[in-house]
This record gives structure tokens, sequence and C-alpha cells, in this order.
């Protein structure tokens, strides 16, 4: 699965709400029950949908032709198939919500695909946005700049399964669970589980040293797979396993000469990681 940074593939937020939402065929779609729920507060989005579906084809509007179902992260952490509408459409739908709210979303939707559009055309502005996101959210410099290293590798390397004819979702999944285990003795399931999280993203609860491992296991994965011309899931799956060796052995061998363990149960769920990492630095004097 394609690791994705907040607020910046997968997910985004309108006045506390998450959207959910995915780029297909060159624009951005997004989950219909999301907005729904985000306009009316209701705590039955999908039923609103049900009868709303209704309404809207007795107006004429041909919702199997203008709705698609494509994969969203669902609550249970898996990816399934979601009633999607790109911007067009899901402003035809919300003319039929009576809130008070749906000027401002339309506001909204459109600075959403105004940004992405300015993203397209200058790939730095989204590392900026980036980096502001996680500034707010009390990243340190330093962490941040390993975060986003990070993205940048784990890319290379879905941009590089692609060409080796992996093209689902599920099949990322596979492969980076291979590549976790090998180089932490975890899946990203069970280190979830092992850090306390739930929904969260995983990668945004690690320290330097877990990132650093990380994207040692994917490069390293990247790198084998070209080197050996991987075709298909299974030479992939076997590049996978020994990219992350090779990190799983420096991991190893740094534990020993340090004495202490780089996979922690620590998490920033409570705290912000600068000033988790400050409060560690002074224990330790």
């Amino acid at each position: 699965m394609a690791d994705e940074p907040i607020e910046n593939k997968s997910l985004a937020i309108f006045q506390g709400k998450s959207i959910r939402r995915t780029w297909f065929n060159d624009e951005w779609w997004f989950s219909v029950v999301d907005i729904i729920g985000a306009l009316t507060q209701t705590d039955r989005a999908r039923k609103y949908w049900s009868d709303l579906k209704v309404k809207l084809t007795e107006e004429g509007f041909e919702v199997s032709e203008k709705i698609g179902q494509l994969k969203l992260m669902a609550d249970d952490g898996k990816l399934r198939l979601t009633d999607c509408a790109n911007t067009k459409n899901i402003f035809r739908i919300i003319q039929s919500i009576p809130s008070p709210k749906t000027e401002p979303f339309k506001q909204w939707l459109a600075q959403v695909g105004y940004d992405r559009v300015q993203e397209i055309e200058n790939p730095e502005l989204a590392q900026k946005r980036m980096k502001e996101i996680y500034k707010a959210k009390g990243y340190s410099d330093s962490w941040i700049e390993k975060r986003v290293r990070g993205i940048a590798i784990r890319d290379e390397l879905t941009d590089e399964w692609k060409k080796r004819g992996l093209l689902e979702e599920k099949e990322y999944a596979l492969l980076t669970a291979e590549i976790s285990k090998a180089t932490f003795g975890m899946t990203p399931s069970e280190y979830k589980e092992f850090k306390g999280l739930k929904k969260e993203n995983l990668r945004d609860h690690m320290n330097d040293l877990e990132l650093i491992f990380t994207m040692l296991g994917e490069a390293s994965t990247t790198k084998i797979a070209r080197t050996k011309d991987a075709k298909g899931f299974i030479e992939n799956k076997k590049s996978a396993k020994q990219g992350g060796a090779v990190a799983g052995v420096a991991r190893k061998e740094l534990e020993q000469r340090s004495g202490e363990n780089v996979s922690t149960k620590a998490n920033y769920l409570s705290e912000p990681e600068q000033k988790r990492k400050l409060e560690d630095k002074n224990r330790r004097k």
C-alpha cells in the first residue's frame, strides 16, 4: 500500500471532518458518504445516501453513470470499494442536501482541486504544504526531513512495482508486509498494535531510527528488484524479503552495539514528537 502523508493523498479535512479521497483519471474523487456526514452531521450517512440516490434519480441525475466505486481505506484499515464522485458531480449532489454548510464546502472543494493542480505543476508546493502540516502538529525539522525523504523513497518503490507488473494495492500491502517483517520482525499491522495505534498512520508515529530503517528496507528492495529485473508478484516478493533483510541485519547490528532496541512502543498520540524527543534527551543526561 502506498504510504500517504497527512492530508496529502487519501485524506482531507473539512471543518474537523475527515473526507476520504483518491486521485483517479487525473482528478480528485471523494467519498460521497463522508461528504454527506460532514454536511448533515448525521450518524447514518449511508442511509441518507441511499435515500438521496432515489431522489437524484427522480431528478434525472444518472447515479449509476456518475458515481464510481473506488477503493478507499475503511474504518477497519482495509481498502474497500466506496461510492465516489469527482468534483463536478459532488457539486451536483450537494445541491440536493439542505445544509447551511454547502456554500463553504463548495469553496473548500474548489480550493482542494486548485491546490492539487498547482502541486502537479510544481511538486515542491506539495512538499512545502506537507512540511507545514507536520510542523503544525509538533514534529521537529529533522524528523520532518526524514519523513519527507521516506515518502519519496516509498513512491520510488511503488513506481518500480508498477513497472514490474504489480498494479493492485493489495499486492503492495503484502510486499510491504514482507519488507517490514524482515526489517523489524513485525508486519505493519503488528507494528501498529505494538505501538497502540488503530487507524493512525504508522510512520507518523515512528522515531528517527525507525524511519531510517524503514527507508533502508524499501530503498534496498527497489535496488534489488531493478538489479534482478524482478517480474510479477512472486519475484518481487523475494526482492522484498531480501531488501528487508538488508535493513534487518543493520538494525540487529545497531541494537547489539548500542544495547537498545530500535523499535519502541512510543507513539505521538498524547504528545508531539518534538516534545517527546526533548524529554527523552533530558532523561538520558
